[in-house]
């Protein structure tokens, strides 16, 4: 699979990182690379390590910059909440959620667009994939993600439907069982009533928000002082666990009092970044002996 992508609210990300000559930055969510390639591009001695979970996502993006490896570009993959850095970062970024490449390609199963097995797994290793979720889990706990990671207000007639019809093979299947359930209105509207149950899947089955909560609480330690950490999200649930995780830090300076968007620059030619909001912090103390 060819892994690339725009990179969103890249070069306001640049800009807010503050990038330094002999900097070391580590880029938690390298996805194609697009971030990092701007950061090596600043400064001859600039260094990046670069993590993602997705193993395709390494592969791609090593062999686009191999130029850089392996003397300013290394690799780790994984989540980003379990890493445990040798040294200290003076930058450090995260584009949150699913890539362009995850959802365009078919076989990942994170689209209904396109009919494919139900997997959704960032991490192929990993054994949870979401036909595990939709096909075994009782009826209370698909309301439960529905409602709070999908906020689908439908979730109990939605999760109803599914368990009655189910098993599922496909995400076209699936899609059409949550369309077929709910009001035509609903059905109709703005976006697919499968739009929401789809995000609830994807966020269960690689556990996002639970890294996310781990991660902000465990990356202001790995920052130098003055280091910064920007952290790029694509819905609700994400940026509200930014926001509060930057302002309840003890360490960090909240530099965005409010999230930045994109532009309608970049919205006309990468209308993915019309949701993208950034948020950016800075390491004021550090106090952890780390």
């Amino acid at each position: 699979m060819e892994f690339t992508h725009i990179p969103v609210l890249s070069q306001e990300l640049i800009a807010g990182l503050n990038v330094t000559e002999s900097g070391h930055y580590l880029d938690a969510t390298v996805g194609g690379g697009g971030h990092t390639r701007l950061i090596l591009a600043a400064f001859a001695g600039v260094r990046v390590t670069a993590i993602d979970r997705d193993a395709m996502a390494i592969a791609s993006t090593k062999s686009h910059l191999q130029a850089y490896i392996p003397h300013r570009l290394e690799f780790w993959q994984g989540n980003f909440a379990d890493y445990q850095p040798l040294e200290k970062f003076d930058g450090i970024i995260a584009d949150l959620g699913v890539s362009s490449p995850q959802l365009d390609v078919a076989h990942r199963g994170f689209s209904f667009r396109q009919e494919a097995p139900l997997d959704m797994r960032m991490d192929a290793s990993q054994s949870l994939t979401s036909a595990e979720i939709i096909n075994h889990w009782d009826e209370q706990s698909l309301v439960r993600i529905f409602f709070e990671y999908g906020e689908e207000r439908l979730s109990r007639r939605i999760a109803r439907r599914i368990v009655s019809l189910r098993p599922f093979k496909t995400t076209t299947e699936l899609a059409e069982a949550i369309a077929s359930s709910v009001p035509p209105k609903y059905r109709y509207g703005r976006i697919h009533p499968a739009t929401r149950v789809f995000q609830a899947l994807r966020i269960a089955v690689n556990q996002e928000l639970t890294s996310l909560e781990r991660f902000l609480v465990q990356s202001p330690p790995w920052l130098t002082n003055g280091g910064r950490i920007a952290i790029i999200s694509f819905h609700s649930l994400e940026d509200r666990l930014v926001k509060h995780g930057f302002r309840d830090s003890t360490t960090l300076k909240v530099i965005t009092k409010k999230p930045i968007t994109a532009q309608i620059e970049e919205l006309n030619h990468n209308p993915r970044a019309r949701s993208a909001k950034l948020r950016i912090a800075e390491k004021i103390i550090d106090t952890s002996g780390y």
